[in-house]
């Protein structure tokens, strides 16, 4: 007999629980924001529609579904099923963080905020939820590219829009790097890191440093089995060079990258907490990965 469907709903703490749990009540957070400009009322009214919507989509899982709630902090605690159909209620960038744990499940994304959230991966409003569950097998779903660092210890890590490589609390980074394919051209850099994404990343930190460089590469759709990669302010030195700083990486081909300092981290979609740590003469590539994320259009 076949497990029923689990509807797994994802959401974050709202800004507003967070400020009542660091000053202790609503009138001490209230003082605190009051006295930076800010009013509270704009906080509370942002949890109460948060709430709202996780209300409506639970109450919208089909009664002869399973279900479960994992809060963004536990996501790396969370085991997910085969069976589940993931909703995230929430920002776009709640989808980034729970498709690294994902393994081909479809993900639906619920926009809580119209108009503040861009609404590039939560594309949906909560009273269409019901529909969007009973119809998930049928649905169209569109399966976005993520970038993948496997070190040569086997630790791996995988990324919805990006990986960043560099030291712990940004400071420089040293190591040398070279693209696999590339005849074996390798450099030795100083840096603030490396940055690897892709084309749903290009709409955010990718597209900054893209902009400011004036690359005149083209940045990679969010389905395109292409990444593009950037060096972030590179030191010249007799010792280190500033010639790969920018490339793009196709699907098969990989940016191998060694360690030349104590102690270097990769973590992937701004998630420091759950880094790869990565120690002097250790080596990472990084790559298009295998597995897509499964959004429902």
């Amino acid at each position: 007999m076949s497990l029923a469907p689990r509807a797994v709903l994802v959401h974050r703490t709202t800004e507003y629980e967070e400020l009542v749990a660091r000053h202790g009540t609503h009138g001490q957070a209230a003082f605190f924001l009051a006295s930076r400009g800010r009013d509270i009322e704009e906080v509370a009214a942002r949890h109460r529609r948060t709430h709202q919507a996780l209300a409506q989509v639970t109450a919208a899982i089909p009664l002869a579904w399973r279900q479960a709630r994992v809060e963004r902090a536990d996501l790396d605690r969370f085991l997910f099923a085969p069976e589940d159909t993931v909703v995230v209620v929430g920002q776009d960038g709640l989808v980034a963080n729970v498709a690294k744990y994902l393994t081909g499940q479809p993900v639906i994304g619920v926009d809580t905020d119209p108009g503040r959230n861009p609404g590039v991966l939560v594309r949906h409003r909560p009273e269409h939820t019901a529909s969007l569950l009973t119809a998930t097998a049928s649905a169209s779903v569109e399966e976005l590219t993520m970038v993948e660092a496997v070190s040569d210890d086997t630790q791996r890590l995988v990324a919805l829009n990006e990986i960043y490589l560099g030291a712990a609390g940004h400071q420089t980074a040293r190591y040398s790097l070279g693209l696999e394919d590339d005849g074996g051209v390798v450099e030795a850099q100083a840096s603030s890191g490396v940055l690897v994404g892709t084309g749903t990343g290009a709409t955010g930190w990718l597209r900054s440093v893209w902009q400011e460089r004036g690359a005149r590469m083209r940045l990679p759709a969010p389905t395109e089995d292409r990444l593009v990669w950037f060096v972030r302010e590179a030191w010249p030195s007799p010792a280190t060079g500033t010639s790969l700083v920018a490339g793009e990486l196709p699907a098969a081909h990989r940016l191998r990258v060694t360690v030349e300092s104590e102690r270097l981290i990769a973590f992937g979609d701004g998630m420091e907490s759950d880094a790869l740590e990565l120690t002097w003469g250790q080596s990472v590539s990084l790559q298009v990965c295998s597995e897509k994320l499964r959004l429902v259009g």
